[in-house]
């Protein structure tokens, strides 16, 4: 009982310290995100991050992989409330550009370790291989390949649909100013477009 009871306090320090450093890369940016930095945001001593990430590299990473996995919660749980492919689909460019709209720090600290953290061998993060273990990117290419056997979507590679539409769900991260875009509207233009292009062309056969 012990145990169980230590666990769940050291996974709740661990998910106070994500959360500021989520913070943290938000309002400082990565370069500037110090432990001590990040420590004084969780109102903690840097000798208790260290006790439960093995260094700023390790945090990162940790941090990285919970913005991917709550991002993927977030849409795949709204995705599933149907069981059709195009109403999935559906459902899932619209929910991950909910996720963007309502979550802004998030984004921010995403972009933040993408474009700037480097593996301990040296490598940005954002030129990292594809290991297919995207969980959004996987569900994607699910769904097109469920209506393309179905006949619902004319699409001739699976592969280069599902990062044609996470290119333009990605973009609307982007997207910011007096130019800003709301996300109900970008989000009926993005399904539109998508489509269209992935419209199955009818047959006369009188």
């Amino acid at each position: 009982m012990e145990t169980n009871k230590n666990t769940f306090i050291q996974e709740a320090r661990k998910h106070q310290i994500i959360e500021a450093t989520i913070r943290t890369l938000g309002d400082i940016g990565y370069v500037k995100a110090s432990l001590s930095q990040i420590a004084k945001r969780a109102s903690i001593s840097t000798a208790l991050i260290s006790y439960h990430f093995a260094d700023r590299q390790d945090l990162i990473e940790q941090c990285l992989q919970a913005l991917i996995d709550q991002s993927a919660t977030y849409i795949l749980t709204k995705t599933y409330t149907v069981d059709e492919p195009a109403s999935q689909l559906a459902n899932f460019i619209e929910a991950s550009i909910a996720y963007q709209a309502t979550h802004p720090k998030e984004n921010a600290a995403l972009l933040e370790i993408v474009f700037n953290a480097r593996t301990v061998n040296d490598v940005p993060f954002y030129k990292l291989p594809d290991d297919g273990e995207d969980p959004l990117l996987k569900a994607l290419c699910n769904i097109l390949n469920k209506g393309k056997e179905q006949g619902e979507f004319n699409v001739t590679s699976v592969n280069v649909m599902a990062k044609v539409i996470q290119g333009a769900i990605g973009e609307y991260m982007l997207i910011g100013g007096p130019f800003s875009i709301d996300a109900e509207q970008y989000s009926e233009e993005v399904t539109k477009i998508i489509w269209t292009a992935m419209k199955v062309e009818e047959t006369n056969n009188a």
